[in-house]
């Protein structure tokens, strides 16, 4: 049906009676040839999108007034063509006008031919970092496709899940969940990619079992690859690579393997995956980034070998950790967060420890030689962190623990860390009698959160199921 709403024609008409303008004079104004602006007005031509531009500046106008009106320009009073559509869509991006671009997918998958066009133009608006508008075009193609077993749906799938990760820990598992039965579906280098992701995701989740699971997935992947690209005469040149070269998906591995086994304690198992790590006599590659990897996870194994020994009691180690970690001012978070961790579990004073690197205990976003921690990894620990220096401090007879515990169920509140909520909850209530009135209206405050967040929880996970 076609809207009865007037036309961006009838305006400019309107526009011009008003200005007592003629044609020649709007043209000269607009900077649009007088025929072609004549054809328009007549509705003997469409509006192309530049057109639309001037039209817009040449009435003074913002540059986005009559774009929901385009969209019934390009369906309703003239055929769709892509090459109106495409610098439609583009646009209604920067300007973030994520109406049009919904109403221009939904009008134009009534016909199939345009999904690859769609995907095509999502795959480009993701790489630009437009990602909510690249979001609703991945929806609807996907919509379109959920019947096919197609590549391409499955790609959607990765993106979408990519686009969904945040701070709430709940909404991420959400999105591994949903993605993660698509994750095989995909190109060989798109999957080891994907397999990272999710790792990193689970990680923050301390879902240990399907950290090892798909740890083990992607080592049997990339060491697959890692061979065939070794020993291939074949050229490879047009095959699809992964983000990062393969070697680095094969350390990571490893390097998860054994968080999984130190998380549960079994410190003997975990520096087996630290010593496959550690060996990187089989990399072929003799480039800067293969020797900076390579050296950086012999590092971190030096570290963790240390580590291990600290987590099983082993505290005559402690001064010579610190010393190693000292000068590696990106690992000093991670390093005091161990630290403390054991300290807690064996009754050890840390204070000159904490002191020596009191600069490194707000939160901030760390970095490596191989770029960010993964954000939702780094809340989380953060937020374990701050409890558990809370119970040193209070274990110490330190009031200062309180604020901490506060800080702490601040963090795991905004994550929504339920584990991590009932700690700081049972920690409150076992020490509130060392509480002033302003901590405890904070706190209550922060339970009134809590409560607020849960039952959102509540409502999207009934949704979601």
């Amino acid at each position: 049906m076609v809207p009865t709403t007037a036309t961006i024609r009838d305006h400019l008409a309107v526009y011009l009676s008003q200005q007592g303008m003629s044609i020649n004079q709007f043209a000269s104004q607009s900077g649009i040839n007088s025929g072609t602006l004549s054809r328009v007005l007549n509705n003997q031509q469409p509006i192309a999108m530049n057109h639309l531009e001037r039209i817009t500046q040449g009435m003074q106008l913002p540059e986005d007034h009559f774009f929901s009106l385009y969209v019934d320009e390009c369906f309703y009073h003239s055929p769709p063509t892509w090459r109106r559509l495409r610098p439609f869509i583009l646009r209604s991006a920067a300007l973030d006008r994520l109406d049009c671009i919904e109403q221009v997918a939904y009008h134009l998958l009534e016909n199939l031919t345009y999904v690859p066009m769609l995907f095509e133009v999502a795959e480009g608006l993701f790489e630009q970092g437009q990602w909510q508008a690249a979001g609703l075009l991945y929806k609807n193609v996907s919509a379109s496709e959920k019947y096919q077993n197609s590549e391409r749906l499955a790609l959607c799938q990765f993106r979408l899940f990519r686009i969904a990760l945040g701070d709430d820990q709940t909404l991420n598992l959400q999105a591994a969940l949903l993605f993660e039965c698509y994750v095989n579906r995909l190109d060989e280098a798109d999957q080891l990619d994907g397999l990272n992701h999710l790792i990193n995701v689970y990680y923050s989740l301390h879902k240990w079992r399907k950290v090892d699971e798909l740890s083990q997935e992607m080592l049997r992947l990339a060491t697959l690859r890692y061979h065939l690209q070794q020993h291939s005469n074949r050229k490879q040149s047009n095959e699809k690579k992964p983000v990062k070269p393969l070697y680095r998906y094969i350390f990571y591995s490893h390097l998860m393997r054994a968080t999984v086994y130190e998380e549960n304690r079994d410190y003997k198992s975990a520096l087996k995956f630290v010593a496959n790590y550690m060996d990187g006599s089989w990399v072929q590659e003799d480039d800067e980034d293969a020797k900076r990897t390579v050296a950086q996870y012999q590092e971190w194994g030096t570290a963790n070998t240390m580590l291990y020994g600290l987590m099983s009691g082993q505290h005559e180690i402690l001064p010579e950790y610190v010393e190693y970690i000292a000068p590696q001012k990106n690992e000093i978070f991670v390093a005091l967060y161990n630290i403390i961790i054991s300290a807690n579990r064996y009754d050890w004073n840390v204070d000159h420890i904490l002191e020596r690197f009191a600069a490194y205990i707000p939160y901030r976003t760390n970095l490596t030689e191989f770029g960010k921690y993964n954000q939702q990894i780094m809340e989380d620990q953060y937020a374990r962190f701050l409890v558990e220096l809370a119970v040193y401090h209070l274990h110490n007879n330190r009031n200062k623990g309180i604020s901490l515990i506060l800080q702490s169920l601040e963090s795991s509140a905004r994550i929504n860390n339920d584990s991590n909520v009932i700690k700081c909850v049972d920690l409150f209530e076992q020490h509130r009698h060392q509480t002033d009135e302003e901590e405890k209206e904070q706190y209550k405050l922060l339970i009134r959160k809590v409560q607020v967040l849960n039952e959102k929880k509540t409502h999207l996970t009934s949704s979601f199921v």
